[in-house]
């Protein structure tokens, strides 16, 4: 019998067994053949300290001493440009992450494909980074197991009952029991919730799709930084010589193992076309992922204030590998009955009772 269960391997589920485990034996149960399947494979794996709600940027900031330490970041610095009609759109995403405007000359400096006769708006944030998400997820395997805890692969669970103060889990390899169960299911976390009793929090996942292109005019991406369009219209990201293009949809859809919408993701590839020189010839591949959201739009770390066994580390949204170290230590805190280092007024945004 395990002290707690895990149920979600990927970046959010992973990282919280590996710091529960620390004090506790832990078991995490992965639905698929690998880590990190859904979501968390599918990441565009940057860390940008001024990126989403209060209670996230909090996040950020507690997660980035871990990620510097550890060296899983790599400068990769943010752009964005608009044309001349965006300037309210440009000046809400100026004030909202924190860059500092440019001239577009000097946007074109450091991405050359940009085009003169449309870029009319730049700003720039050199302080965001590129995260190793690989081997972030491949660490935090290894404290866990380390540790003495266990990952279950190709285990879905199929039932959830408590039986005098024990949760038995339900898995293709029998019944599993422990005294506190973590709801690590992404997209399917209102689902496990309502498996095991507990009321739902509104959890939505919503689609987002992804193209990766050959290096647009041959060059050398390595030294371009991530690029949007105003108003996070679209974004283009290098990865490994050759570059991720994004329409930045947010579709509300079903949980399930997503794929691209071909219309959707063409759209967003005009709207990236409209601003560069460089027309998208082919494609390398596409894909598309799940990022699931509380109705407010923040994470829902914490034990469920009518099911205290139960514990929520969901609704991660699109900040799940920039902010797990700092949530994941969060979530052991608040389980284990430490005190966190996180204001009060963040532990209590980001905590299930606001929902209720």
């Amino acid at each position: 019998m395990s002290d707690i269960i895990v149920i979600g391997g990927g970046i959010a589920g992973l990282s919280a067994a590996a710091r529960l485990s620390v004090d506790a034996k832990v078991t995490v149960l992965e639905t698929e053949d690998a880590l990190g399947h859904h979501a968390s494979g599918r990441s565009a794996a940057l860390i940008e300290r001024n990126y989403g709600a209060p209670s996230v940027r909090a996040l950020n900031n507690a997660s980035v001493s871990y990620l510097e330490d550890g060296g899983y970041l790599t400068p990769r610095g943010l752009l964005i440009v608009g044309e001349a009609h965006d300037t309210e759109a440009f000046g809400r995403d100026v004030k909202a992450l924190g860059v500092t405007e440019i001239s577009p000359a000097k946007a074109l400096e450091m991405v050359p494909i940009l085009d003169p006769e449309k870029v009319a708006l730049a700003g720039y944030h050199a302080d965001a980074q590129d995260i190793d998400t690989d081997r972030l997820m491949q660490d935090f395997a290894r404290l866990l197991r380390n540790n003495g805890g266990r990952i279950a692969l190709k285990s879905p669970v199929t039932a959830i009952r408590q039986v005098s103060g024990a949760w038995e889990v339900t898995t293709t390899e029998g019944i599993l029991r422990a005294g506190t169960l973590v709801n690590a299911a992404g997209a399917w976390a209102d689902i496990v919730a309502q498996m095991a009793g507990v009321a739902p929090m509104g959890i939505v996942p919503h689609r987002r799709s992804m193209a990766r292109i050959p290096a647009p005019g041959g060059h050398d991406l390595s030294r371009w930084p991530m690029f949007f369009g105003t108003n996070e219209t679209w974004y283009a990201k290098p990865d490994a010589g050759a570059l991720l293009v994004s329409p930045a949809e947010e579709h509300a859809t079903t949980p399930h193992d997503a794929y691209t919408d071909d219309m959707v993701l063409a759209e967003g590839l005009a709207r990236y076309e409209n601003m560069v020189t460089q027309p998208v010839t082919r494609l390398l591949a596409s894909w598309a992922g799940l990022r699931s959201f509380a109705p407010d739009r923040t994470l829902v770390l914490g034990r469920d204030p009518d099911t205290p066994e139960f514990v929520w580390c969901a609704g991660q949204g699109g900040y799940g590998f920039q902010t797990a170290a700092g949530a994941s230590q969060l979530l052991a805190d608040l389980v284990v009955g430490r005190q966190s280092a996180l204001p009060a007024d963040i532990i209590t945004a980001l905590t299930p009772e606001r929902l209720r």
